[in-house]
């Protein structure tokens, strides 16, 4: 199958014609206005001199928690991680719409705003068990012709504190789920030797990657990532470890700042952000001295008004705007880079092999060679394109468009 954009600006450099063929960039030209609008094998979408930029990689959503297009209620939530997961179990099931509907409703208004990579958690614990999991185990084959989706088996109410948890894990994980989930080994379970050996453990079983949620704060949150670090090194899983979150390790001290990300690049453990507000930016490693590092970062959307927050609304071009605003970023180079972050910079997360960031000015995704999954954005820079985030988006999955003006086709 081929497919021929005309008239096109990647990364808002000249305009241009980008020719695809069986999912992957093989042309681009100097725009030619004399160029056939259409041939008998090649479906031809008009650019009308918009951006070119990758698709949008989600790498850290809660598809299994949404509340995205039901009326909005009141917040319920008290403060901590377990008091959060409670409000969650105690309301989850008994919204206005089936859990079903709820997710494949919010991934595909995801996919219609320029996300066609995902990696989201599937809650598994004694009170959902496996129902979560399998909700978006469903949406993830609904949408398979529109996305690719990752699933994390996620211990949101930890591995320890509630017997039958760990069982039900290896369950989610024979049945498909692809990552193998983790979260504040300290402060939640206390005891984290065990819960990272469990973690890790499984993971080694299953042959799957591994994502720690760490919301743990300052030295605490660094004495869990070096249990993670020296288990990612004695294991040899580099390039297999994200840590999400991670508000506060840079809080500790510049040396503790620079001995982590160093870390970080030589065992290849990479970063997932949310783009937290208030307290958790002051704290958070860098993203310029990541970025200089190697060290692979993406963004995500975390939970989306659902039991937890009001926030979020599946767009990622909204969530690109809130990273660069919540680091104070003014410079184009600097507002580029975080839709680079959201794009190929999540993109190199799911699949370590993928093109990787090399710095803040690196603008990879759109060149002859790389994957056609491809976001057509109206603007007239990259960066004035994240200040005003137009609703004028064509969006392409494996060469193919999968969604027009924020509606799936």
């Amino acid at each position: 199958m081929n497919t021929l954009i005309r008239a096109v600006r990647p990364w808002g450099q000249a305009l241009s014609d980008v020719l695809i063929t069986d999912g992957k960039i093989t042309g681009v030209e100097p725009h030619d206005p004399t160029r056939a609008a259409a041939t008998g094998d090649t479906t031809v979408v008009e650019g009308r001199g918009r951006l070119l930029v990758p698709s949008f990689s989600d790498v850290h959503v809660h598809l299994d928690s949404t509340r995205i297009g039901l009326p909005f209620r009141e917040h319920t939530g008290g403060p901590g991680v377990w008091t959060m997961m409670m409000n969650d179990r105690q309301n989850w099931r008994n919204a206005e719409v089936p859990l079903q509907e709820r997710v494949n409703n919010t991934l595909g208004r995801m996919i219609a705003r320029g996300t066609t990579r995902v990696r989201s958690y599937a809650q598994i614990d004694v009170d959902c068990r496996l129902e979560r999991f399998d909700a978006v185990m469903a949406a993830k084959e609904q949408f398979k012709g529109q996305a690719d989706v990752d699933i994390i088996a996620f211990p949101q109410a930890g591995l320890l504190l509630e017997d039958g948890t760990v069982p039900l894990m290896d369950q989610a994980l024979k049945a498909g789920a692809n990552v193998m989930g983790g979260i504040d080994p300290c402060s939640l379970d206390r005891d984290p030797a065990r819960h990272l050996d469990i973690v890790f453990g499984l993971a080694e079983k299953y042959q799957v990657p591994i994502d720690i949620h760490l919301h743990e704060p300052g030295e605490l949150g660094v004495f869990s990532t070096d249990l993670v670090i020296e288990r990612t090194r004695a294991l040899g899983m580099q390039g297999k470890v994200t840590m999400s979150h991670a508000y506060q390790l840079g809080s500790v001290s510049e040396a503790t700042t620079r001995r982590l990300i160093d870390e970080f690049a030589e065992l290849d453990i990479s970063m997932a952000s949310v783009a937290p507000g208030s307290a958790g930016v002051a704290g958070q490693l860098p993203i310029p001295l990541l970025a200089e590092a190697g060290v692979r970062m993406g963004l995500g959307e975390d939970g989306q008004r659902d039991y937890w927050s009001p926030y979020g609304n599946t767009d990622m071009l909204d969530r690109t705007w809130q990273l660069a605003f919540t680091h104070g970023f003014r410079k184009d180079e600097l507002i580029e880079h975080c839709l680079a972050i959201a794009t190929v910079g999540g993109a190199s997360i799911l699949d370590p092999s993928a093109t990787r960031l090399k710095g803040t000015a690196h603008r990879p995704g759109v060149e002859v060679g790389d994957p056609a999954e491809l976001l057509l954005l109206d603007g007239e820079t990259v960066a004035s394109a994240v200040m005003d985030r137009s609703t004028d988006r064509t969006v392409i999955h494996r060469g193919k468009v999968v969604a027009e003006q924020l509606e799936l086709v």
